[in-house]
């Protein structure tokens, strides 16, 4: 069985660094586990790790698709498999890293997510619905038919009610049903990244405010020139609409960060919903510790040392 090694945590709290350091140090490679950071032209705003970080350490499943070409949960975790396969016959280690839960979760527990085209025509209204009914009369259209996936699916999350939803209508079959899994072909390791909610942040809040400064928003002014629209799903990255707000005139700048702190904020504590602090199965660390590079190096030594005794 061969070694994966995971590193996983919300956001802004070190992940990247943490897994250049493992990778660097045990002869490994990094796999992307962010949904965003995929496409192509979306640097600054998903906080892709820079050129300079990815010249030192192969980074895998970063910028591979435009922002408006489709994408899917059940496409990520079949091009991840074949990346770790590729990554581990190669002799190298796999150190998968990103705060998306369904992409980390998914990979590391052999789910198969169900290869069911878009149907543009019925999320439009599904979309419509939960415009005029509301997000919960959505939710509770899906709990009708299939109560297992509405109870993992929060009822704020529109666009995951609506795909489980697209998924039952194309099919037939309830989506919590139409998800299957397999023992992965790898042993795993999964390290977390915490820190105290008041530092998490404060860190949250200055690299918003570095990523504003790194031109953030005329990376998003070129998006826009290409063509590309607001309505699109990569568009709904973590303030990207925010940002587009003032770069279109609609918001001060001021404003518009301030209310991106604030939404990233609520989005690191949806993560701790995914990385639950109490789960077992995650080495926790605390990012704000200065062992913590030393006990992640002794973990991930100790992991590959009994992986290769194995």
């Amino acid at each position: 069985m061969y070694p994966l090694i995971a590193i996983v945590g919300p956001t802004a709290v070190g992940k990247s660094m943490l897994a250049l350091e493992l990778a660097q140090h045990f002869n490994g490679e990094i796999v992307n586990g962010d949904s965003r950071q995929i496409y192509r032209g979306m640097d600054i705003g998903t906080a892709k790790p820079s050129r300079k970080e990815r010249s030192i350490v192969p980074n895998h499943l970063l910028d591979i698709i435009e922002p408006n070409e489709p994408y899917s949960l059940a496409l990520y975790l079949e091009q991840a498999r074949q990346t770790v396969q590729d990554i581990q016959e190669r002799g190298k280690l796999p150190v998968l890293v990103g705060g998306t839960g369904q992409y980390v979760c998914g990979l590391l527990e052999g789910f198969h997510a169900p290869q069911v085209a878009p149907n543009q025509s019925l999320r439009a209204n599904l979309e419509a619905q939960a415009a005029d009914e509301g997000h919960h009369a959505l939710w509770q259209s899906l709990d009708d038919v299939d109560p297992v996936a509405a109870s993992r699916i929060d009822s704020r999350n529109i666009r995951r009610v609506v795909r489980a939803l697209e998924v039952y209508r194309e099919t037939g079959i309830p989506f919590s049903q139409a998800q299957r899994r397999e023992e992965p072909p790898y042993r795993s390791m999964v390290i977390g990244l915490t820190m105290d909610r008041p530092n998490l942040y404060e860190h949250i809040d200055q690299r918003v405010e570095a990523m504003v400064r790194d031109g953030w928003p005329q990376e998003l002014y070129h998006l826009l020139a290409k063509g590309y629209d607001m309505e699109l799903p990569s568009m709904s990255s973590l303030g990207y609409r925010e940002m587009a707000a003032y770069v279109r005139g609609e918001l001060p700048l001021d404003e518009a960060v301030y209310r991106i702190k604030t939404s990233t904020h609520r989005f690191a504590r949806h993560q701790y919903a995914w990385f639950r602090l109490g789960d077992t199965r995650i080495n926790w660390l605390d990012a704000d510790s200065a062992e913590t590079a030393t006990r992640a190096h002794d973990l991930a030594a100790g992991f590959v040392g009994e992986t290769k005794q194995a």
